[in-house]
């Protein structure tokens, strides 16, 4: 049987699809290898989700040119993004994609190259990269890529040698960081780093077959699928344009001139005009009487997917749905309601914030959050999903608050992405820090001094939270078993009980210090308020110069978040 050699776009795009298949079957697999036994372990999923949104723009690619296929994949992961492996993954697709630029094959020399580029481009995108992460299992494997180029042109058996290196490497995990010898695992996201070569490595040797896309998940994991039919969900006397257009533009580098000089024309024929760009696409929504134009004109820059367009006057919103065929435009325009138009009035600044559970996003929204978001644990949002909320607010500034620390690099890679509004993004780690920062709001405040408030404000916040133990471990010297209630104090597991009260107060001994003045208590959708309340009393008689206040959060997995001030 001859060897491989070279890799088309069509041979990497199936690679591609492949290695999506099976980290999908094992997603599971990785997110049980979170390193605290907390029901948070989501990896495998948020990197599944990521990569999924890569292969399904790298199958409707379907180009031969290797270049184009890793390009469309890096703009997939780049808004399919969930969570800090997510958004690394995405980064690592990017650099990948750098490195074949302008590509139509790739052999070994060029495929280790692109490797070292996309190594490169994750680093760059972590502020403080940790050894013993899916950093180091992805520098590991570009190095071997390099050796192995010199000693192979057999891609085969390239990928092989990678991969194994990659496993040794993986196993070293442990000894750099201390925290996952502790809990007896090596690094997740190294693991499903593999899983993702490890697929595309059967593809390969399966020879030159058609795969298909199989991820068990809805349509909205990737980002050029993502479902904007809210948008049209109002009212028809406040619609002053009937068709809510939405399409991405393939280009090849969109600079400045282009995008305002297509915001400035989409302006002329319609409203609700948002334009999101990067290097290889460019994002469009328009309300516009005049689909036509709108494609017309977005023609001349590139080529068009994952075009849609619904009719907002229609109350089943019947949606049109193009692959790429050519759209032409209404044979007449629709007349415009006599009613005035009914639109969100501009303000200087807004905010998006992340949380779950209806009782913390009452409190997010009475403290002027915009749109809230929901998730959180086990739920990260995409950066696609962050994209949205902040396309919503008519502000020329959006403040947003992730409130959860596996969020933050999805919300800065939002803020990189946004054009033309500057995105503000507050490292909020946990919901009181985002309620902390939020009190910092003044109307008439300067947006980057109000940043530099909030991001002091967030300082001055512990986070105490009680959980479950969703398996056994063992971390420092606490053994805990699964079901044991979890007690943690910013992130680190102070506390192990039996019992949800006794644990909780075991964690406020712990968290209450001598000059703590204010202590927030919001119970989740399994806990109640009498039981909130008693806690209350405790902190009153015990820490009488303590301020308590009780809400109900209604968040899911976790009994009490707590804030201590």
């Amino acid at each position: 049987m001859s060897s491989t050699t070279t890799l088309n776009g069509v041979r990497l795009g199936r690679m591609i699809i492949a290695g999506a298949n099976e980290l999908a079957a094992n997603k599971q697999l990785v997110d049980a290898m979170n390193v605290f036994p907390v029901p948070d372990g989501d990896t495998g999923t948020n990197m599944s989700l990521t990569v999924m949104a890569a292969a399904r723009e790298a199958e409707k690619k379907g180009s031969l040119m290797a270049a184009d296929v890793t390009k469309a994949a890096s703009s997939g992961a780049l808004r399919g993004a969930r969570g800090n492996s997510g958004v690394i993954t995405s980064q690592l697709f990017r650099g990948f994609a750098k490195g074949l630029e302008g590509m139509e094959e790739a052999g070994v020399k060029e495929l280790a190259a692109a490797a070292e580029q996309a190594v490169k481009t994750a680093y760059k995108a972590v502020m403080k990269p940790k050894e013993g992460t899916i950093l180091t299992v992805a520098r590991g494997c570009a190095e071997a890529a390099v050796k192995l180029a010199d000693e192979t042109e057999d891609i085969e058996v390239f990928l092989k040698g990678i991969i194994e290196y990659g496993h040794e490497v993986l196993a070293q995990t442990p000894e750099m960081l201390p925290v996952l010898k502790q809990a007896g695992v090596v690094d997740a996201g190294g693991r499903g780093l593999l899983y993702i070569l490890e697929g595309a490595l059967k593809q390969l040797m399966a020879g030159d077959q058609h795969v298909t896309l199989n991820d068990g998940q809805n349509a909205t994991a990737a980002a050029p699928e993502m479902d904007f039919a809210s948008l049209a969900s109002i009212e028809n006397e406040s619609i002053t344009f009937g068709y809510c257009t939405e399409f991405f533009i393939n280009v090849q580098g969109a600079d400045e001139t282009v995008t305002t000089g297509l915001k400035n024309y989409l302006g002329t024929i319609g409203d609700s005009v948002v334009c999101v760009a990067d290097d290889e696409i460019i994002k469009i929504h328009v309300h516009t009487d005049h689909p036509g134009l709108a494609i017309e004109k977005a023609l001349t820059i590139g080529s068009l997917t994952g075009l849609k367009i619904d009719n907002m006057r229609e109350q089943h919103t019947n949606k049109i749905s193009f692959t790429n065929e050519p759209a032409a435009a209404p044979s007449a325009p629709v007349a415009a309601p006599a009613a005035p138009a009914v639109e969100q009035p501009k303000k200087d600044v807004g905010f998006v914030s992340i949380s779950a559970g209806e009782g913390l996003t009452a409190i997010f929204k009475n403290l002027g959050v915009d749109e809230v978001i929901e998730g959180g644990q086990t739920m990260n949002p995409s950066t696609e999903d962050i994209l949205n909320a902040v396309d919503k607010i008519n502000a020329d500034h959006i403040f947003v608050l992730p409130n959860n620390k596996n969020i933050i690099l999805a919300a800065e890679q939002a803020a990189a992405l946004s054009e033309d509004k500057k995105l503000h993004v507050i490292p909020s780690r946990s919901v009181p820090e985002g309620i902390s920062a939020m009190f910092c709001f003044e109307a008439d405040a300067d947006p980057d001094e109000m940043e530099a408030a909030m991001k002091d404000a967030i300082k001055l916040v512990d986070t105490a939270t009680v959980t479950y133990a969703v398996r056994d471990t063992s971390i420092g010297d606490k053994e805990i078993r699964e079901g044991n209630i979890l007690g943690m104090l910013n992130d680190q597991i102070e506390v192990v009980s039996e019992d949800v009260m006794e644990g909780t107060k075991e964690l406020l001994k712990a968290s209450i210090k001598d000059e703590s003045e204010m202590v927030g208590i919001y119970y989740g959708a399994d806990a109640t308020e009498e039981s909130a309340e008693e806690l209350a009393a405790f902190i009153e008689e015990n820490y009488p110069d303590c301020e308590v206040e009780v809400q109900s959060g209604g968040q899911p997995l976790y009994y009490y978040i707590i804030s201590v001030e």
